[in-house]
């Protein structure tokens, strides 16, 4: 009998039924956008799935297990009823959902982990970078987007990762020492720390020894070593490829940069679509303690959803980190930048339309999702697309929170 999520719903099954994603969207979104009115009530029902990192369906090598708790958290029963909101404004005008503050016990456990990890096992950056290291808060971060991990250990997954793909960022290509010159061979080094070279005997060693030449690579091959011994072979393989199109918009910026070139606006969005967040939402079911199956991750409705989400919140970035960016050495590529220079706006009249650039990919998301829901209404399916966009929400928050790092422009 054919799985029941590889088709839409029957066209025979009740007019009922065949809404029952989009009804079971107000789950998958995590509450009204900020200004928006509230949506009819729905059941505080969150489907289950399979439990455990991966599923036996998939393979017959089942991965080593995380711990599992006896009950799964309730992030809606748990939470506040709305966010405390104790730092940062949101952009006026821009389209989010509010979440509540992250739970402190996980927040406080995850930031001591991750630091301990950072300095003691992969020797992550030197002592003068230990205050931006905390000021990014990424304990706080991981919690918000993952709300219903398990375990602290499943959040340490998502957490460790997004800290290595920083170093990559920040030491390769921008801040830190990074520069567009030789990117290519860098980033295709550090890659191999992800998805290991099969060669000869003779040269197996050198390239072994490479993943540990500088903070970078240490940092990949670590965070992608706890990965694969927790996920299955299908979620890491995902995982893969998803980091080779960060890496291959790294290097479309990094080209540009080169050239001096400014993008036309569409090009610029074709790079963010690469160069964004999407290795981060594409593994919240990991994070959850369950699997998508390939089939249904691989569909290209499901694809559509995730690259939209990825788009979104990488938008959120460049309009929180507008001024940090252009306080900063050289010349910053960002959405705003890109439609003062193409469209000939001024500063104020870009960012207000980046805004709604980012407005727009949000209700295209939402939309997408709730189609997606509608045609597949499997739990798995539903529980990731929840996932996803709980994953947006907490990234939006992240932003928003973190003073450290971000202030808004003048321009209201």
């Amino acid at each position: 009998m054919p799985d029941p999520g590889l088709s839409p719903l029957p066209a025979h099954l009740p007019a009922a039924a065949a809404r029952l994603g989009a009804d079971v969207l107000a789950q998958v979104l995590t509450g009204p956008a900020a200004g928006a009115p509230a949506p009819p009530a729905a059941p505080r029902w969150i489907p289950g799935g399979p439990s455990g990192l991966g599923t036996a369906s998939v393979s017959l090598a089942r991965p080593a297990p995380l711990p599992v708790p006896d009950t799964v958290p309730d992030p809606a029963e748990a939470a506040p009823a709305a966010p405390s909101a104790a730092e940062g404004r949101p952009i006026p005008g821009l389209y989010f959902h509010p979440v509540p503050d992250p739970d402190p016990v996980r927040v406080d456990e995850v930031s001591r982990r991750i630091k301990d990890w950072a300095v003691d096992e992969v020797q992550l950056f030197p002592d003068e970078w230990e205050g931006q290291f905390d000021g990014f808060s990424v304990g706080r971060y991981m919690v918000a987007c993952h709300p219903d991990a398990p375990t602290v250990d499943h959040l340490m997954l998502a957490t460790r990762l997004m800290v290595a793909e920083n170093a990559v960022d920040d030491c390769y290509c921008e801040d830190h020492g990074g520069s567009p010159i030789g990117l290519g061979g860098r980033l295709l080094m550090a890659h191999t720390a992800l998805d290991p070279v099969h060669t000869t005997p003779e040269y197996a060693p050198a390239w072994a020894d490479s993943l540990g030449s500088d903070a970078p690579r240490r940092a990949y091959r670590s965070a992608m070593d706890y990965f694969v011994r927790a996920a299955s072979p299908s979620q890491a393989d995902r995982f893969r490829h998803d980091m080779a199109r960060l890496h291959m918009g790294y290097l479309a910026e990094a080209a540009w940069a080169e050239t001096d070139h400014v993008p036309e606006v569409w090009e610029y969005l074709a790079m963010r679509q690469f160069n964004n967040f999407r290795p981060c939402p594409t593994i919240t079911d990991s994070v959850g303690g369950y699997e998508l199956p390939a089939d249904l991750h691989a569909r290209p409705e499901m694809q559509r959803v995730i690259a939209l989400a990825g788009n979104a919140t990488t938008i959120v970035n460049d309009l929180y980190s507008y001024t940090k960016e252009l306080s900063s050495p050289g010349v910053h590529l960002n959405l705003p930048v890109v439609l003062a220079e193409r469209e000939k706006l001024s500063e104020r009249d870009a960012y207000l339309k980046a805004i709604e650039v980012h407005n727009d990919l949000m209700r295209a998301f939402e939309a997408a999702a709730a189609d997606v829901a509608a045609t597949f209404a499997v739990p798995t399916v539903l529980r990731f697309l929840k996932g996803v966009a709980t994953w947006v929400d907490g990234n939006h928050y992240w932003h928003q929170t973190n003073t450290f790092r971000y202030s808004l422009p003048d321009f209201w």
